[in-house]
């Protein structure tokens, strides 16, 4: 077997079919027939289900993909480092992020000290931005909470409270904080299942027996301040994700610490590559010490 092969694998994989994959190489389709024939035959496995132009991976196909995967992102990582011999002059940076409000940050700092790296941002959850990660997707997260997994490498880089916010004609838009316990049977717009956002306020309130009448679930923060200008409902977000409006107000909460935490997270074993170890240089240097969060009373 060699590179090649996999190479060909891969790329039908990644593009759907014989023929995109040609595209994607520029190497033509019966030479990419060819040699996932070879892996096929060679090794008496079927890696695709074809169905017509279309093909689909098998369970053996998916496992062989996900190596491949690391394989390619390791050879990428090989490339840059003799590429750039002890100075990063080129290269490429997958950051995946909850949002541009905890990332921005950094990447103005690294742009300014590798300016010659291209760096693409992808924003999801949490939960999307991690399994990114896992399959090689990204090279680097900011997530706004982190478990303990052994297979990751964690930074904490800040800490937000979480604070509310609702149309200026609500009855709560004169206050500038209220309870927890007010929010009790409340309109409320939540972001969809996997928002960290939403997990630490639904935390809080279910440990005091709160429960709020969610009336939409919203994949995007945008999508929930329009809801909200709208007066559709009370809406919550990180402060430093909050946006004014002149049909806004902020509420904080002042009888409970509920916050989310930033963290800069990359695969344990990725650690060390050379762009991912110049990012987290940045962050490191960048990162907030006081992670104490601010009682409003």
């Amino acid at each position: 077997m060699r590179l090649t092969h996999l190479r060909s694998f891969y790329a039908v994989a990644v593009s759907g079919g014989f023929t995109g994959a040609s595209r994607m190489t520029h190497v033509s389709q019966p030479t990419i027939t060819t040699q996932v024939r070879f892996l096929e035959d060679g090794y008496g496995v079927e890696l695709f289900q074809r169905t017509g132009r279309k093909v689909v991976l098998t369970p053996i196909g998916e496992q062989l993909f996900e190596l491949c995967q690391k394989i390619f992102s390791l050879e990428s990582d090989a490339i840059h480092l003799l590429q750039d011999a002890g100075e990063l002059k080129t290269g490429f940076l997958r950051v995946g992020a909850v949002g541009p409000f905890h990332v921005t940050e950094m990447l103005a700092s690294f742009n300014q000290v590798f300016p010659e790296v291209r760096v693409k941002v992808s924003v999801g959850n949490s939960e999307s931005v991690m399994k990114k990660l896992v399959s090689y997707e990204a090279d680097v997260a900011v997530l706004a909470q982190f478990s303990q997994d052994e297979r990751f490498y964690s930074m904490p880089y800040s800490r937000h409270p979480i604070v509310l916010f609702v149309h200026s004609g609500h009855r709560f838009s004169q206050m500038r904080a209220i309870t927890l316990e007010e929010l009790h049977g409340q309109p409320m717009i939540f972001r969809e299942e996997g928002s960290t956002t939403r997990k630490a306020l639904e935390s809080a309130l279910r440990r005091r027996g709160i429960s709020p009448k969610v009336l939409m679930e919203i994949g995007s923060r945008e999508a929930i301040r329009e809801a909200v200008i709208k007066g559709v409902g009370i809406g919550c977000v990180s402060e430093v994700e909050y946006i004014p409006h002149r049909s806004l107000r902020m509420i904080r909460i002042k009888n409970a610490e509920v916050f989310t935490d930033a963290h800069v997270v990359c695969l344990r074993d990725r650690k060390d590559a050379r762009l991912i170890s110049a990012f987290l240089g940045i962050a490191k240097d960048l990162k907030q010490i006081d992670f104490k969060p601010r009682r409003v009373r």
